[in-house]
C-alpha cells in the first residue's frame, strides 16, 4: 500500500504520531478526496475491512479519486482520526468513511462539531445532515448460509482438497445434529447473524443443535481456532463464523478435523490458505456502499441524513459457494437455497434479528 503523511498544519503532525497507519493512493491530487477510517482488526483481516479498502479501491480506479487510510489500534482513536480528517487543509477531505458500528459514539460528537463535513457511516445508523449510514440486513444473508448448512449437515457430503499441504477429505456426517457459529464481540449486529443463521437451520430441520459461543474479540485466531476445535470435537461438522480476523483460526480447526467451514463479509475462500474448508461464504457488499457512497459525493449527490440498508433484494448481502466446491453442491440444494432467497425476499420468510435463546 502506498504511504504518503499529511503536510502543514497540527493535524499532520498528529496523524504521524498515531498508532494508527496512514497511507492511500492518488496522492492527493484529485479532485475529490476521501479519508477512511476503518474498523479495529485493520487492512489484512480477509473480511469486513478488506472489502471497505475494495470499495475505495474501485472509486480510485472509476471515479479518480484520492483516498487516505487510517487503522485504529484502540476505540479512542476513532475520534481523533474522524477529527484530524475534519480539520484538514492539504487536502480537504470531501467525505470520511467510518466504517464499523463502534465509530458511531465518536462520529455523533463530531458531525455536530463539524456540520460542514460529509461523513459515510457503515453498520450503524445516525441522523444528522451531514452523515450517510448504510446498514445490511446481515440476518438475511446468514439465514441463507444457515439453510446451506441444515442441507449440507443432514446428508452425506465431501469435498477432496488439501490443508497446510496435506491431502485431506472435508466432510459432513448426519448421524450427528450439530452445527456451530463463532462470533467475534456479543453485541447486537452479531447477535444478527446469529440469529439469521440459527433461523436458516432449523428452517431445514428444528432438531439440529446450534452452538453458538463468542471469542471477546475481533483479532484472535487462537481463540477461535480453540472455540470451533472444540465444537468440531463434540460433533458439529459446519461451523459459520462473524469475528473478523479471529474466523482465521475456525478455518483451522476445520482444516484440522476434515470438517467445513463457512466465511463472512468477503469470499473468504479467495483469501484465506484454508480455502478448502470453507464451502461458502456470507458476503456483505461493503465495498458497495463505499463506493456507492463516494459516488454520491462526485456527483453532487451526498445522501446525508439518510439511513440506506441493503439486503438479499438489493444484492447487499448473499450467500456465496466457495471457489474450491464450485459445481459440487448438489444441484437440489442450490434449488432449495433459490427458494428461501426468494421466500425472504417476497415477505414470505420472516429473518429474526435476535436469537431466542
Amino acid at each position: 500500500m502506498d504511504r504518503r503523511t499529511f503536510v502543514g498544519g497540527a493535524a499532520g503532525m498528529a496523524l504521524t504520531g498515531l498508532a494508527g497507519c496512514l497511507g492511500g493512493g492518488g496522492g492527493g491530487s484529485a479532485e475529490t478526496n476521501v479519508g477512511m477510517v476503518y474498523a479495529l482488526g485493520g487492512l489484512g483481516d480477509e473480511a469486513f475491512n478488506d472489502m471497505a479498502h475494495a470499495g475505495i479501491q474501485r472509486a480510485e480506479e472509476e471515479l479518480g479519486i484520492s483516498y487516505d487510510n487510517t487503522e485504529p489500534t484502540g476505540q479512542s482513536e476513532f475520534g481523533t482520526f474522524q477529527q484530524q480528517f475534519a480539520t484538514s487543509t492539504d487536502p480537504n477531505y470531501d467525505l470520511i468513511g467510518c466504517i464499523g458500528f463502534a465509530q458511531r459514539s465518536a462520529l455523533q460528537e463530531n458531525a455536530s462539531e463539524y456540520p460542514d463535513q460529509n461523513f459515510m457511516l457503515v453498520d450503524a445508523e445516525l441522523d444528522a445532515d451531514n452523515v450517510a449510514s448504510y446498514t445490511f440486513r446481515e440476518h438475511e444473508g446468514s439465514f441463507q448460509v444457515g439453510h446451506l448448512a441444515g442441507l449440507l449437515s443432514t446428508r452425506e457430503f465431501s469435498h477432496e482438497g488439501t490443508y497446510s499441504g496435506t491431502e485431506k477429505t472435508f466432510s459432513t456426517n448426519p448421524d450427528e445434529k450439530v452445527i456451530g457459529f463463532v462470533g467475534g464481540k456479543e453485541n447486537p449486529l452479531i447477535k444478527k447473524f446469529e440469529a439469521g443463521f440459527i433461523a436458516g437451520v432449523e428452517h431445514v430441520d428444528s432438531e439440529i443443535e446450534v452452538r453458538s459461543a463468542y471469542a471477546g474479540s475481533w483479532n484472535d485466531p487462537g481463540r477461535g481456532q480453540e472455540i470451533a476445535g472444540s465444537m468440531y470435537d463434540e460433533g458439529a461438522d459446519i461451523v459459520y463464523h462473524a469475528a473478523g480476523a479471529t474466523g482465521g483460526g475456525v478455518f483451522n480447526a476445520a482444516g484440522e478435523h476434515g470438517r467445513l467451514a463457512i466465511g463472512v463479509d468477503s469470499d473468504q475462500s479467495l483469501s484465506s490458505d484454508a480455502s478448502h474448508t470453507i464451502v461458502a461464504s456470507m458476503v456483505k457488499h461493503v465495498d458497495t456502499a463505499v463506493f456507492n457512497a463516494v459516488d454520491n459525493v462526485v456527483n453532487d449527490e451526498f445522501q446525508g441524513g439518510s439511513t440506506i440498508a441493503l439486503g438479499l433484494d438489493d444484492e447487499g448481502v448473499e450467500a456465496v459457494i466457495g471457489t474450491e466446491y464450485e459445481g459440487e453442491i448438489p444441484q437440489d440444494v442450490l434449488d432449495a437455497l433459490d427458494s428461501s432467497r426468494q421466500a425472504i425476499q417476497d415477505g414470505e420468510i420472516d429473518v429474526p434479528t435476535e436469537p431466542e435463546n
